[in-house]
């Protein structure tokens, strides 16, 4: 032993024990862990092939359909609807049920009800239904008052509460269709407690649903009134631009099936009936519904052309459940319809295939699990075994042709490109936890919290700003008191993650990797660490 490994043994003792994990990791690295490693690269190449042929696929049909000029109005039957008749009055219009669930909506619950009231249809012909499952009292009262408001004004409104929670919005909507008056519609329309129709959309959207018996559903296109916000809401609006442009629009073109996306669409009474009406076995019951009503052959339609505003998650905290339960639920969805459309004899086999294979398998479950584990995991994983074959176009030239084909529905956003597949990324990490959950029907399967808006809170923000410093200077001094407290914003497993992909980085530049990851890794590791310390999205006073 040397004079300062006699005078410090702890330096010797830490030095003795690093070698030989050194070693240890040397030894096992080229027999164990290459192979191992090297069938997790080959396992999400394919998995990213399959990723890249389905949207290579999706945005062919888009281009087919696009060529051949076919729309809703070319491919299916649409009559404008007709003047009143002085004989018959309004009896041509049939009797339309608006659903508007909320809970907790003190933010948005006057924009939804307002926007309601506003349709443009006969008021003997609507029924408009506010299904409250608010838990606090003073805003169940300021709901209640606010369609006592417009019940004065001659519109017919009603104000529905029950119990308890059950089935969440599932069981609210289903309880709200057992009452009397329903029985006397024909058609319901859905809206959640953040959007707002344009007075013209029921005589948009119930021609489709009047003069095809075949057709279901018409699903109108959200428009994100925060899109503008703050960073997080601009790279949302790009995978929603995507899933409402390319996605739903081939999905009714191609094969007349799409997944309901809950809100600002019209439903066939009688369709939901045949189909069962709502289930709350699993947290995406608007998907559910439209599974089975695909089953029983109904047909579905998308009218692209045709607006819904409505409102982002714009708070990390918000976001981040919206994603588990939109991740969680499809994924828990496919495990029970899975034997039931390969048994189903009226989908035809194309149908089939798409449901299964392109709308769930592709879509819900492995694009979530590839992105996490390829590009946070396995990539990272590979600069430390130089031993493992990983292609270049695999690694590179595919994820850029799928997020180029991603991004390209909203085009203003182009030059945020590089933030979006980093923000994609660190999402990817909770939409796989959840992917899991939902797969092997784990802890938190049936989770619903439901996603915050801020509609008036963002409006005081932005009056503070303009009505001087000083206030908002308090706002400020609010949010850091009240909003900004360190242990509500850490969020661990991003946090852990940062550090794996950090290590990753360093080793990769300290010994020249021959891919030159570090400086992805890198930047993925620091966007890992700023959403895991929170710094993300829109912050608010509380």
């Amino acid at each position: 032993m040397s004079n300062l490994q006699f005078k410090y043994p702890g330096i010797w003792l830490r030095t003795s024990t690093t070698n030989q994990l050194v070693q240890l990791w040397l030894m096992v690295r080229a027999p164990i862990v290459a192979p191992l490693l090297q069938l997790a690269v080959n396992l999400c190449l394919v998995m990213v092939t399959m990723l890249f042929v389905e949207r290579i696929f999706m945005c062919g049909v888009l281009v087919v359909v696009k060529l051949l000029g076919r729309t809703p109005k070319t491919t299916y039957k649409f009559e404008p609807m007709k003047d009143t008749d002085l004989e018959f009055g309004n009896s041509a219009y049939p009797m339309v049920l608006v659903q508007i669930p909320m809970y907790n909506e003190k933010e948005v619950y006057q924009l939804s009800i307002q926007a309601a009231c506003g349709l443009l249809w006969p008021a003997d012909r609507i029924v408009i239904q506010v299904l409250d499952d608010s838990t606090d009292p003073f805003i169940k009262e300021l709901v209640q008052m606010e369609v006592q408001r417009w019940a004065s004004k001659g519109i017919n409104i009603r104000y529905e509460i029950r119990g308890n929670r059950n089935g969440y919005k599932a069981g609210a909507l289903k309880q709200g269709m057992r009452h009397d008056y329903v029985r006397l519609c024909d058609y319901v329309a859905i809206f959640d407690a953040d959007f707002q129709p344009e007075p013209e959309f029921l005589h948009r959207t119930i021609p489709f649903l009047i003069h095809n018996p075949e057709l279901a559903l018409v699903q109108a296109r959200w428009k994100f009134v925060n899109g503008e916000e703050c960073l997080m809401t601009k790279l949302q609006e790009v995978s929603l631009n995507y899933h409402f442009s390319v996605e739903q629009r081939v999905g009714s073109a191609a094969y007349g099936f799409f997944g309901f996306n809950g809100t600002a669409g019209v439903w066939r009474i009688q369709a939901m009936n045949e189909a069962g009406g709502w289930n709350e076995r699993t947290t995406v019951e608007d998907m559910d519904l439209a599974v089975r009503a695909s089953m029983h052959g109904w047909k579905f339609v998308y009218l692209h052309d045709l607006e819904c505003k409505n409102e982002l998650p714009s708070t990390f905290k918000a976001y981040r459940f919206q994603q588990h339960r939109w991740s969680c639920g499809p994924a828990s969805l496919f495990r029970k319809v899975f034997p039931q459309i390969l048994k189903n004899k009226k989908v035809k086999l194309w149908k089939k295939i798409h449901m299964l294979y392109a709308f769930f398998f592709v879509r819900k479950v492995l694009a979530h699990i590839v992105t996490f584990v390829f590009y946070c995991v396995v990539i990272p994983a590979t600069v430390l075994v130089p031993e493992v074959d990983l292609p270049f176009w695999g690694a590179v030239y595919i994820p850029s042709i799928i997020t180029i084909l991603n991004a390209i529905s909203t085009p203003k956003s182009l030059h945020l490109l590089v933030f979006w597949v980093l923000f994609e990324n660190v999402m990817s990490l909770h939409r796989t936890k959840a992917t899991f959950i939902g797969l092997f029907d784990l802890g938190r399967v049936n989770e619903w919290i439901v996603t915050e808006k801020l509609g008036n809170i963002m409006k005081y923000k932005m009056s503070a700003k303009l009505t001087g410093k000083r206030s908002l200077q308090r706002l400020v001094s609010n949010m850091l008191i009240k909003g900004w407290k360190l242990g509500d914003r850490l969020n661990m497993l991003e946090l852990w993650t940062s550090g794996f992909l950090f290590f990753c980085s360093a080793y990769d530049f300290y010994y020249a990797g021959k891919n030159r990851f570090f400086v992805y890794l890198f930047c993925q590791a620091v966007a890992f660490l700023l959403m895991g310390l929170g710094y993300c999205g829109t912050f608010v006073p509380t």
